[in-house]
């Protein structure tokens, strides 16, 4: 009953960009233009796998589930970004900001596993091609999606009750505009290293683990194309990699940054923080949907036929 006896805010105040006050209203526009591209362009892409049979295959699940993940985080920050940037209405309820950072940290983990799937899935139709259809079923493929989604719910559960055991009075403004666990631990006034051994061990664990093994996965792929003998078939199977090479890049590289900023960049700038920690949430969800409808042809014939059928 104890536990949780402590002082904390009833709420905290958001920020933008530390310096950039006076222009929020302005950067709303591009916001909200990015808003509609993550959302447009992922609704997008379920909805073309979803009616399209061809694209009723493992590789294009799972892009349903990257894309709803960048559905999701998008949706998660919304509200909170947009009531900064547009209304300067910047506080948010204590649960309220707990519920959001929750939800954030969950779908960039989803999205980490399904990353590595993703990768599973490349590495069975290049290395294992015969099996493909028979190792990637159905219904492996929902039990990977609800173990991606289980993983992410078991190992984030406790990242709440680890900050409201914490007496919160340094401060109660947030460096961002919206809720994460390193920005709210860090206005505590007491021990936060159960938090900050906690935070490293599920990091390095669950996106740590998934990297290696991405990585692992493409140095099992590359050793198998190089022993096929035609050229031309080594750039094709190849080129099927290549969408999610750029995906996994996109996602990874911000993540790696943000990290490196927030343990080791204590005395950088309060707004190198802040852009780190845009690009690697709303980034993703941008980009995503733009590399495989420009690198993949079957979505891009699927997102054709789509639109003309409904001109029609």
């Amino acid at each position: 009953m104890g536990l949780f006896n402590v002082t904390q805010p009833a709420s905290f105040f958001l920020t933008g960009i530390p310096g950039l006050e006076s222009s929020h209203f302005w950067l709303a526009g591009p916001l909200c233009v990015k808003y509609a591209m993550a959302l447009g362009g992922n609704t997008v892409i379920l909805q073309a796998v979803r009616v399209e049979t061809r694209l009723h295959k493992p590789m294009y699940y799972f892009l349903s589930m990257l894309s709803f993940s960048d559905v999701a985080m998008s949706v998660a920050t919304l509200p909170t970004v947009l009531r900064t940037f547009c209304l300067n209405a910047r506080s948010i309820a204590f649960d309220a900001c707990l519920i959001q950072m929750f939800l954030i940290h969950s779908f960039s983990m989803m999205e980490s596993g399904i990353l590595l799937a993703m990768s599973f899935d490349r590495y069975v139709a290049i290395c294992d091609p015969l099996h493909y259809a028979t190792v990637l079923t159905t219904e492996v493929i929902a039990g990977m999606g609800l173990a991606v989604i289980a993983r992410s719910f078991i190992t984030l559960f406790p990242l709440p009750f680890l900050i409201k055991r914490l007496p919160i009075c340094r401060s109660n403004v947030l460096s961002h505009s919206y809720c994460l666990h390193p920005d709210m631990m860090k206005l505590a006034c007491a021990d936060t290293t159960i938090n900050s051994i906690y935070g490293l061990f599920v990091l390095v664990s669950t996106f740590g683990m998934d990297l290696f093994f991405i990585f692992f996965s493409y140095m099992l792929i590359l050793r198998s194309v190089l022993t096929i003998a035609s050229r031309g078939e080594r750039l094709k199977a190849l080129n099927t990699c290549i969408s999610h090479i750029l995906a996994a890049l996109a996602f990874y590289m911000p993540m790696i940054g943000v990290s490196t900023v927030h343990r080791f960049g204590k005395h950088a700038p309060r707004y190198t923080h802040v852009l780190m920690s845009n690009v690697y949430l709303f980034v993703p969800p941008v980009l995503n949907p733009l590399i495989y409808s420009a690198k993949t042809r079957e979505i891009r014939r699927a997102i054709v036929r789509m639109f003309c059928y409904i001109r029609m």
